[in-house]
């Protein structure tokens, strides 16, 4: 059985206010032709296919039209999409029936009466078992477990088994995520590899953004990472995967496939931080004719210009990119061994990393338990 494994499209994102809907369409149509090319027997979604719980009817209309093209590159292929995180579970449902009719299976919520709504059979080459996003607090003990079991029983034939999940999975390369822990990436928290059962030949994941296999021991266990970056910090390849599983119990066989940005992410410079006028010369000196992005990685030891984003601005008139972030970071002073935090910096760090700050200045341990509490209470916050 051949796979394209993909997640992540996060189709409504904006950065920076920029729309980025050309660039989304750019990338569905190279999903498109890598589809007519290497035609797959299954075609894999796992979860964020939107940024937002409730995207706009265009970008709805992105998707199902994408899909559509997407599924007449090969009709004879089986699509399964899953909800993430970022998605609404259920509306993933209320289409379900008519595009079930087009070979293609969404799959929003959890059904554990009815574990069957979660195993498709593709005739003569394998199953899949679909498993969308859930909060921990509403996952059945043993679901997965439960949903692989019944696989067994309906595989009669020794056919490959693949299962599908967006969630985090311990070990992982969360990389390029703002807020991430070892305990919890973009709001969800670790799983042991342990908790997502046995009985796959090739579990497909959603949720982290770098592409990888997770060293958990068992060699199929793979992010596809999103294919098109949505931060500036994603600054590695976005790709999708190509799988082939020729029997149950046999390895699978990968590809990754490349999917390229019309509009590359772009900091300057490219490691580190400079001092305000250097990366004002670089904004200058960057080629005219590339339709980039930019984010300005700037050290200082006080703080920038008042004038300082009209000064950047000016260094990029003219040219095709665009001035997204100027991203400072304050040198710690020579008078104090404390670290300053500017505004900008206290927003965007990680309330966890605050509060490990604040105990160990009144010499406080924070425990493992302590901080997925810390970080439960952080989420019910943010939810409310």
């Amino acid at each position: 059985m051949k796979i394209l494994h993909t997640s992540d499209w996060h189709l409504g994102h904006t950065l920076y206010n920029y729309d980025r809907t050309d660039e989304q369409r750019d990338m569905l149509a190279q999903i498109r032709e890598i589809v007519e090319r290497h035609k797959p027997d299954l075609f894999l979604l796992c979860g964020d296919v939107y940024h937002t719980s409730q995207p706009s009817a265009a970008v709805q209309k992105l998707f199902s039209d994408a899909i559509t093209e997407i599924r007449n590159a090969n009709p004879d292929m089986t699509i399964v999409v899953t909800a993430g995180n970022h998605d609404s579970g259920s509306r993933h449902e209320i289409f379900r029936t008519p595009w079930q009719s087009m070979g293609v299976h969404c799959i929003g919520t959890l059904k554990p009466d009815t574990p069957d709504d979660h195993i498709i059979e593709i005739p003569g080459k394998g199953f899949v078992v679909a498993v969308p996003y859930c909060h921990e607090r509403n996952l059945p003990e043993g679901f997965f477990q439960t949903l692989l079991d019944r696989a067994a029983e309906l595989n009669s034939g020794g056919l490959p088994v693949v299962m599908m999940a967006h969630t985090t999975v311990a070990g992982c390369d969360f990389s390029g995520h703002d807020h991430a822990t070892d305990l919890m990436v973009g709001g969800i928290d670790t799983l042991d590899i342990s908790q997502l059962g046995d009985g796959y030949d090739y579990l497909a994941l959603g949720h982290i953004h770098h592409a990888q296999f997770v060293h958990t021991g068992k060699h199929n266990v793979r992010y596809s990472g999103t294919p098109l970056p949505v931060s500036f910090d994603e600054n590695y390849p976005h790709s999708v995967s190509m799988v082939e599983i020729d029997a149950h119990g046999s390895r699978s066989k990968v590809e990754t496939i490349d999917i390229s940005n019309p509009h590359p992410l772009v900091t300057l410079p490219a490691e580190g931080f400079a001092e305000w006028e250097d990366a004002k010369r670089m904004l200058s000196e960057f080629p005219a004719d590339i339709p980039a992005y930019i984010r300005l990685n700037v050290a200082t030891a006080d703080f920038l210009p008042v004038d300082a984003l009209a000064e950047a601005t000016a260094a990029a008139e003219g040219k095709e990119c665009r001035l997204c972030h100027i991203n400072v970071r304050r040198r710690a002073s020579a008078q104090s061994d404390r670290e300053i935090l500017t505004v900008q910096e206290f927003q965007a760090a990680d309330p966890l990393d605050i509060a490990r700050r604040y105990a160990e200045e009144c010499d406080i341990t924070l425990d493992d338990d302590i901080c997925r509490l810390f970080n439960e209470v952080a989420r019910m916050v943010n939810d409310e």
